[in-house]
């Protein structure tokens, strides 16, 4: 049995003391610590809250929020936690009455750990969302620089890891811009479902003092209210959302690390790592391996495995609060925590890359333009079935005789069709290729011009959730 002084924040209907195995299994400090700035900043708005509904007088209030203010700085400094501080909540709550005495114990009237947890967290997962924009923002700029200087540049595109077409460098570079910008969206969107106060809704059933919701609302900067104290103290729907958000960031961030990393091999040799991001080998000394890619692409299974972890918990538990819900801030926290070193590395990774435009054209091939000889032949009268049929001959007569489509006389082409003439030479090259694709979303020139002023554009505004007012309440 535990032996050491307890300050629970329960236990007046137990005789014995709690199982030390007990304890230590419940004890949640060691994750939920980061927590106690909400946690101060709800409680000082509680304490306003309960003088509204004639709990407290002005003055009680008046203490108990200056004696939260001294705690904050007590913890803000550095604070060890007790063996008999359980969780933030109960940290807070010792500390409080070490600076303000009884009348600390009025403070949690009318209220639960159950929506205090619950409203902590929320506040926690809406400053973790706009730090998160932030960092996928600095991303998206370095995208945006290198894009803006590779507008010239021609290289492979590919599908199935095969050599399809050729598009501007620029193009492919923004083609991993828009998936962040999404993941933006849903970050944003993460942070409105966490703007739901529930603070008020008790262990389950709601307060039983006329306490203003509306003003706490308010004076904690939530958009809504919680409509249903079951719900309220039960929901982590935010949490999935924001787990959600975060492993598709993760997947994202894990295919550019895979572009760069494949176009990095020697094999490709399309980019060039830079040295502050990579690191060497300890027994090849020519290597510089892409670490900072590397980990951000392992880092995709981490998010996934968080969000899969909280869904899993979530699925067989009755309504209400349960105890489970103390391990959805294991699985927040980390993959917050993961991304929000991730993005930065991969950020910096990018940004010393250089790009080898030279490479990048020596891999393309006139072969590459086999679908813009079936359009020559569209635009002269073809259907598409027999123009794709025709190139198709070309290309085995190309592959079997080992030249490129470039290098087969006209004779091939005239015998491939009869629409063929001599300019077909022309379509062969990349930039025609490319030039030819100019409506919105294409590689063409003006497309590509277009699709960097719309990111400039959509990077210019910056994704924030619509808040309460964040008034401050306060009665001093």
């Amino acid at each position: 049995m535990s032996d050491h002084t307890s300050h629970k924040l329960w236990g007046g209907r137990f005789s014995i003391p709690t199982a030390a195995a007990l304890e230590a299994l419940n004890r949640s400090i060691g994750t939920d610590y980061r927590l106690w700035p909400f946690d101060v900043r709800l409680s000082q708005a509680w304490a306003v809250a309960l003088w509204g509904a004639g709990v407290l007088t002005l003055e009680e209030s008046k203490k108990i929020e200056r004696g939260l203010a001294r705690v904050g700085e007590r913890l803000g400094k550095g604070v060890d936690p007790l063996p008999s501080d359980e969780d933030v909540h109960t940290l807070i709550d010792r500390l409080l009455h070490e600076e303000v005495g009884d009348v600390a114990s009025k403070l949690h009237t009318g209220r639960s750990r159950n929506d205090q947890v619950a409203t902590a967290t929320r506040l926690w997962s809406m400053e973790a969302c706009t730090r998160l924009d932030a960092s996928a923002r600095a991303l998206q700029q370095v995208m945006l620089d290198h894009a803006g200087n590779l507008q010239e540049t021609l290289m492979p595109a590919y599908t199935h890891l095969q050599r399809a077409q050729p598009v501007a460098a620029a193009h492919w570079m923004l083609s991993h811009f828009w998936p962040l910008e999404r993941d933006r969206a849903r970050i944003a969107a993460a942070s409105r479902s966490a703007g739901v106060l529930p603070l008020g809704s008790g262990a389950v059933a709601g307060c039983a003092f006329p306490v203003s919701r509306v003003l706490l609302q308010g004076s904690l900067g939530f958009s809504a209210v919680s409509q249903n104290s079951i719900d309220a103290v039960g929901d982590r729907d935010f949490v999935a959302e924001l787990l959600f958000a975060v492993a598709m960031m993760a997947t994202h961030l894990s295919r550019l690390a895979e572009d760069l990393i494949i176009y990095g091999s020697s094999e490709f040799g399309f980019v060039q790592f830079g040295e502050a991001f990579t690191t060497g080998s300890s027994m090849v000394p020519q290597k510089r391996n892409p670490d900072a890619l590397e980990l951000a692409r392992g880092s995709g299974a981490r998010a996934i495995g968080d969000l899969t972890t909280l869904l899993a918990t979530l699925k067989g538990l009755p309504s209400g609060y349960n105890k489970d819900l103390q391990d959805d801030k294991r699985a927040l926290f980390d993959a917050v925590d993961t991304m929000l070193l991730v993005l930065p590395a991969v950020a910096g990774a990018l940004a010393e890359i250089r790009f080898n435009a030279d490479r990048m054209r020596a891999a393309l091939s006139s072969t590459m333009m086999a679908t813009d000889l079936a359009d020559y032949l569209v635009e002269k009268g073809a259907s598409f079935r027999d123009a794709h049929g025709a190139v198709g001959g070309l290309i085995r007569e190309s592959e079997g005789s080992g030249r490129e489509l470039g290098a087969l006389p006209f004779s091939s082409f005239a015998k491939a069709h009869e629409l063929f003439g001599e300019d077909v030479f022309e379509w062969l090259a990349p930039q025609k290729s490319t030039s030819r694709r100019n409506v919105p979303g294409g590689t063409g020139p003006s497309a590509v011009s277009g699709q960097l002023s719309a990111a400039r554009a959509a990077l210019s505004t910056v994704n924030d959730a619509a808040r309460g007012n964040e008034l401050v309440l306060r009665a001093v």
